[in-house]
């Protein structure tokens, strides 16, 4: 079982699977459990709330492993059934705790959703560059495996030809450094890339270039305004004629 008493004996591997020096992380864990009384009984006094303060299963999960696990989960991007193996823990309790604790945890360090409310209130020249440095984004949409789901129209909707198996699909966008500065809710594996762009994407300075591939061809005409890049690629000579290479591009 991987847990913050086994990975913090071993400071470089710590940091490399949370993305922050040990030292850091007891910081950061000490101000979010400061934080963390009033949170949960804010959480728990909520008005939506259908259980009683009390019912419902503890946590698992020691504080300090709830918020290494939520790092884990961002800064390795694995999916929730290899971290509920890594951690001991069910694939749905995993992000379910998530859920529950990302919002404190945004509170004191820059989770995707905290950095693009920073991205909308960009003003100078000098925060947009300080932010993207070149003035650059890239956005792309990823996919991560998921256990087979009960429900029959479930099991066709999620599942993804691409990857040839049932598959949640998530779509981030980073800054040159690799940062993330937007990341949208999981949607089922077989969406469209472009697709998902349509539903939900982050809204940048017409000063910065959004990098992305051919899985969104035609961005250009539906979206004229945006300032994008799409790489330019041979384009084959068509099937029935075996032999012929396609044609190179041009210099420019």
């Amino acid at each position: 079982m991987l847990n913050y008493a086994a990975l913090s004996k071993k400071p470089s591997i710590f940091k490399n699977f949370s993305g922050l020096e040990v030292c850091e992380f007891d910081a950061l864990n000490l101000n979010i459990e400061e934080r963390y009384p009033a949170y949960e009984q804010k959480r728990l006094l909520r008005t939506d709330r259908k259980r009683r303060v009390g019912a419902g299963h503890p946590f698992n999960l020691s504080l300090k492993n709830r918020v290494l696990m939520l790092l884990l989960y961002y800064h390795l991007y694995v999916s929730s059934t290899l971290l509920g193996y890594v951690v001991d823990l069910n694939q749905s309790n995993v992000l379910k705790d998530i859920r529950k604790i990302e919002p404190l945890v945004s509170q004191v360090l820059p989770l995707p959703k905290k950095q693009q409310k920073k991205v909308e209130r960009l003003q100078t020249l000098d925060e947009v560059e300080a932010m993207f440095p070149g003035f650059k984004a890239f956005l792309d949409a990823t996919e991560q495996e998921s256990p087979r789901p009960k429900n029959k129209k479930k099991r066709k909707t999620h599942y993804s030809g691409k990857k040839k198996r049932h598959t949640v699909k998530t779509q981030m966008t980073v800054n040159e450094n690799g940062l993330i500065i937007h990341k949208t809710t999981h949607v089922k594996g077989s969406m469209h890339d472009y697709a998902l762009y349509k539903r939900c994407h982050p809204h940048l300075q017409d000063n910065v270039r959004l990098g992305l591939d051919l899985g969104y061809s035609g961005i250009k005409k539906d979206y004229p305004n945006l300032n994008c890049m799409l790489p330019f690629k041979r384009k084959s000579p068509g099937r029935g004629k075996r032999g012929l290479k396609a044609a190179e591009l041009l210099p420019e």
